[in-house]
């Protein structure tokens, strides 16, 4: 049975999505039957790995892919981090993509494709070595193409073909990256502390050269400096694709390759020997202050988002990069306080956008009165995205700082300091706008829900996430916390 599950993770949401496509659109109730369906038994399943893995079980299964390579999926701590997050997030993004594409066309092919997306993000997450997280890295980028351009529109073509081309020239790097490194080292399998520090000094240029491929590969859909440019163009897809995108998949599983370039390929010892991790944690906080001083000039709404994203996501960079267990720590809880925080803002702006027509900020006057409980969850996501204690994203910083001032990289104070103060800028004026000033005299295009605020499948989602939020700070030394865990799999990267 250990060997099954990691299949059955798999399979929960790869046949439903490959039934979904074939379902006739009127058939929307064994649509919904099918996602949910899925999306329940794979927490159930990714649930009893954590506590088989919490108690000394391993879970593995491995198929011949060539000679000396195998097709090989594995559970381990590291693993179990995101997969938890992603099929918790799955499940919600599930009930709020069926209120919000309740009416609208092509939904077999959207939540067949959707489906197809998470089983890639949950075997990028599963990979047990490099090759088979390239393959499932790839199928990440086909399956989420017809997300973006889903609506058909002109606008959602040519954002499509630019992260086409963006996340394509990436593959090609990576596959470059993969074979050299298969080359010099014989093996691809992850390994704690990495697997090639014992390769002679003569092969250091090479591997150097390597490195710098695999991180803009990855760095692409972790949407780095300057290779963020797909990003915010992606924003023209629905609500629910930009949760996806931001929270759970894509830009996710870019984040999550740099982890495991850095602690299961290279090793983060031998990685600093060579020199490689200090240029990436420029890189890192250049991102991070680069994002946030683009977001402060958006006056859309999801595109400020985006560009929040940007400079979010190299949270987790920067603490891969700070050679300290404590640093490490919280780049790797903020694999997981990102998401929430992240999907919870995504889908107060798509209620805002579905119930009220409202896209831009300068629109968002007085929409706490109209819509109190979407707004109060963007706030619990808006100030957790700031640091505000006691909330998830306090923690995350606080355990970057401490962490960068226990190896003498003070420096990253400063980084952390200057991103919340931009953070703060470009979310305390939504705060204002959407709580203290007066409502206009209509809407852009609003739709009625009775006494409801707006449909209970588009705002129980924002809600139940936002109150992870909270909880995920105010639990954070609860046995099981998203920070408990990351301490768990760094303690495996730095003991003796």
């Amino acid at each position: 049975m250990n060997a099954w599950l990691p299949l059955l993770v798999l399979f929960s949401s790869l046949l439903p999505g490959l039934i979904i496509f074939f379902l006739k659109e009127e058939q929307s109730r064994i649509r919904i039957v099918l996602n949910m369906a899925g999306a329940l038994i794979k927490l159930i399943l990714v649930g009893s790995m954590v506590w088989g893995v919490y108690h000394g079980q391993s879970y593995e299964a491995r198929l011949p892919l060539l000679p000396g390579l195998e097709l090989a999926l594995e559970a381990d701590a590291l693993a179990l981090l995101f997969i938890v997050l992603s099929s918790l997030l799955w499940l919600v993004t599930t009930v709020y993509a069926i209120g919000y594409l309740e009416d609208s066309p092509n939904r077999s092919r959207f939540f067949g494709f959707f489906s197809l997306c998470v089983t890639a993000t949950v075997g990028v997450a599963l990979s047990d070595n490099l090759i088979t997280f390239l393959l499932f890295y790839e199928l990440l980028t086909l399956s989420t193409y017809p997300l973006i351009v889903h609506r058909g529109t002109e606008v959602a073509r040519k954002a499509a073909r630019l992260y086409l081309v963006y996340t394509l020239v990436g593959g090609a790097l990576l596959l470059l990256a993969t074979v050299w490194l298969y080359t010099l080292a014989g093996t691809l399998s992850f390994t704690p502390q990495g697997f090639l520090s014992s390769l002679d000094e003569q092969h250091y240029g090479a591997l150097t050269i390597v490195f710098v491929l695999l991180i803009i590969g990855f760095g692409v859909k972790a949407a780095i400096a300057p290779l963020h440019g797909w990003l915010p163009k992606a924003m023209v897809a629905p609500a629910p694709v930009s949760a996806l995108l931001h929270a759970v998949a894509v830009v996710k599983a870019g984040a999550f390759g740099i982890v495991r370039v850095v602690h299961d390929v290279f090793g983060v010892t031998f990685a600093s020997s060579l020199g490689l991790l200090t240029p990436l944690a420029v890189v890192a906080s250049v991102t991070i202050l680069y994002g946030s001083v683009r977001a402060l000039y958006q006056d859309d709404l999801k595109r400020r988002l985006a560009y929040s994203t940007v400079s979010q996501v190299s949270y987790i960079i920067l603490g891969t990069t700070i050679v300290g267990p404590i640093a490490a720590i919280g780049g790797i809880v903020h694999l997981v306080h990102q998401g929430l925080m992240k999907i919870t803002l995504f889908f107060c702006a798509g209620n805002l956008a579905e119930t009220l027509g409202i896209h831009k900020i300068s629109e968002m006057d007085g929409v706490g009165r109209r819509m109190p409980w979407t707004m109060a969850a963007f706030t619990l996501g808006a100030f957790g995205m700031i640091g505000v204690p006691p909330l998830a994203g306090f923690i995350s910083k606080w355990y970057l700082g401490i962490g960068a001032l226990e190896v003498g990289q003070g420096w990253v104070i400063g980084v952390l300091i200057g991103s919340s103060l931009l953070n703060a800028a470009y979310f305390l004026p939504i705060l204002h706008a959407a709580w203290f000033k007066a409502p206009p005299s209509s809407w852009p295009q609003e739709r009625s829900f009775g006494r409801k605020e707006t449909a209970w499948a588009l705002l129980l989602p924002p809600v139940i996430t936002a109150l992870l939020v909270l909880a995920a700070g105010l639990l954070a030394n609860a046995t099981f916390s998203p920070l408990q865990w990351a301490t768990f799999i760094i303690s495996l990267e730095f003991s003796p």
